[in-house]
């Protein structure tokens, strides 16, 4: 068969993968979006389904202070004894820590700390030990991979923090993972920094501390070489045998808006390639160690990809799709399956800190269109693309003591500029607010009662990684806020967001 990376689009970075009673298990970085990790299930590696979040409580994630950068990091699921672990990062409050669960589609646990600094933790279960690592400093201050046994249960650190791995001299040494396959322990990291240098490296050991000896050709898995292909940033994956004994890595890369233009808005996403060892315990990856678009392999059997078609109310889910800047206060939410009413509060959408009115999806695809209908009756509110804070693009309504206006505004970094302020005829509140986007461009409209008002394009780029210097993706927004301290709750209605990628398989 053939299938398409990636095989989870959108800003779903930092995978981590797991196996249990003949499924899949797949989780991912959250930052400041709540709820947080993403939590996937699949039958066959391809079709990737999202059954939750593992962090849905403020008590799991509490998030004052996240800002664009913060909140929560790598996370890695892991599956030991009938119970699902998921260890990460709260880099704004807490630091590392993991929660657990006995059932996959249910709650988790309040979280348990681990006194070991670092980020991007995995744990790797052993003969009734847990074993704890993560990149940083060791108890003597030596920096790489750095491992620790803890108490399950509690945990706490049973013997001190050891650097067990240096990696393979690149820069920014991250994501490691243990595995012992066939006998002999697998160290796997990345490093080259999530970017266009990002790569996958290896080594190898006969104990969980090692010594271990990097593989012979690292990296074992890069797109830094690559010139004038779409997909970059390859690196921080995670291993999963299959039940048939294959094994795979999914892992982070993102697409460029073009193969020559080296901006990317649909932040990092989730890649599948297979890997194969060699007669002496080695492994490889993807297609000669790159990642490609598509993929043909007989491991998987005659499996069809399905991808997503479109987005309304009605099949989304908020806390699945549906997440909130920061930690909510859900007494500004009244949300069922046909419209949302979102009530302002004090903070806006130019803000850094705090939690606005304002709830999202992650845009998944360049090519897409969307469309809401959105009335006001005091205040501000209306459709965003929101990178951060500086960088997001907005098509709204706002009541102002002459009625209410239709405007568009485009916010790049310290420039934030107003057009296409257009009163609406006296008794109108309302509007379809609309977006048909592409690689290059955000092409914005409206459809009111007096007809359709076109409200010019804005180049995709300005809301790019390369420019917001963030590590998340374009989400799609719906938000409110007051204007001129007015505002009252605005009622979105009749939400659709079209895919229009186009699918080779």
């Amino acid at each position: 068969m053939k299938y398409i990376n990636p095989v989870i689009s959108g800003f779903y970075p930092d995978p981590s993968i797991c196996k249990a009673e003949g499924k899949y298990y797949l989780v991912c970085s959250s930052f400041q979006f709540f709820p947080g990790v993403p939590l996937y299930e699949s039958d066959d590696l391809v079709n990737w389904k999202q059954i939750g979040h593992v962090l849905t409580r403020k008590s799991q994630l509490p998030l004052e202070g996240a800002g664009s950068w913060g909140g929560i990091y790598a996370p890695t699921i892991r599956y030991n004894n009938g119970r699902f672990y998921m260890v990460t990062t709260n880099v704004t409050n807490g630091g590392n820590f993991y929660v657990y669960t006995d059932d996959i589609h249910g709650e988790w646990s309040e979280p348990v700390y681990v006194q070991q600094g670092g980020i991007d933790p995995s744990l790797y279960f052993e003969n009734g030990k847990a074993y704890f690592m993560s990149n940083g400093e060791d108890d003597e201050g030596n920096h790489g991979v750095t491992q620790c046994e803890i108490d399950i249960e509690t945990g706490k650190k049973l013997t001190p923090s050891k650097t067990i791995w240096t990696g393979a001299g690149g820069r920014f040494l991250e994501s490691p993972h243990l595995y012992k396959i066939k006998g002999e322990y697998y160290l796997m990291a990345a490093e080259g920094g999530t970017e266009y240098g990002h790569m996958i490296v290896y080594a190898k050991g006969k104990t969980p501390y090692g010594p271990f000896e990097n593989y012979p050709h690292n990296p074992v898995l890069t797109n830094r070489n690559l010139g004038g292909y779409e997909i970059q940033g390859c690196g921080h994956g995670d291993l999963v045998e299959d039940e048939n004994g294959n094994f795979w890595c999914v892992h982070l890369a993102f697409r460029m808006i073009n193969m020559w233009v080296m901006h990317h808005i649909t932040g990092r996403e989730v890649y599948l390639v297979p890997v194969t060892f060699d007669e002496n315990g080695w492994f490889t990856m993807g297609d000669n160690g790159t990642t490609r678009k598509e993929v043909e392999t007989d491991r998987l059997g005659d499996i069809r990809q399905e991808f997503w078609k479109e987005y309304t109310f009605e099949n989304t889910k908020v806390g699945r799709e549906w997440c909130f800047m920061q930690n909510p206060d859900m007494n500004l939410y009244k949300l069922d399956k046909k419209r949302f009413e979102l009530t302002p509060n004090e903070h806006t959408i130019f803000e850094a800190d705090g939690s606005p009115a304002f709830i999202c999806i992650r845009q998944k695809e360049m090519n897409l269109y969307v469309e809401c209908k959105v009335e006001i009756t005091e205040g501000e509110a209306g459709l965003v693309f929101y990178m951060t804070p500086d960088q997001h693009y907005e098509i709204a309504l706002r009541r102002t003591d002459k009625g209410v206006e239709l405007f568009r505004r485009l916010c790049i970094g310290d420039i934030r500029h107003e057009d296409h302020v257009i009163a609406l005829p006296q008794g109108e509140s309302s509007a379809v607010l609309c977006c048909n986007a592409s690689n290059f461009t955000y092409n914005f409209s409206a459809k009111t009662l007096s007809g359709d008002i076109d409200l010019g394009g804005a180049q995709t780029k300005f809301l790019s990684t390369e420019l917001a210097g963030n590590f998340t993706g374009v989400v799609i927004g719906l938000y409110a806020q007051k204007y001129e301290d007015k505002g009252n709750k605005a009622v979105f209605t009749e939400f659709r967001c079209e895919n229009k990628e186009k699918y080779d398989s």
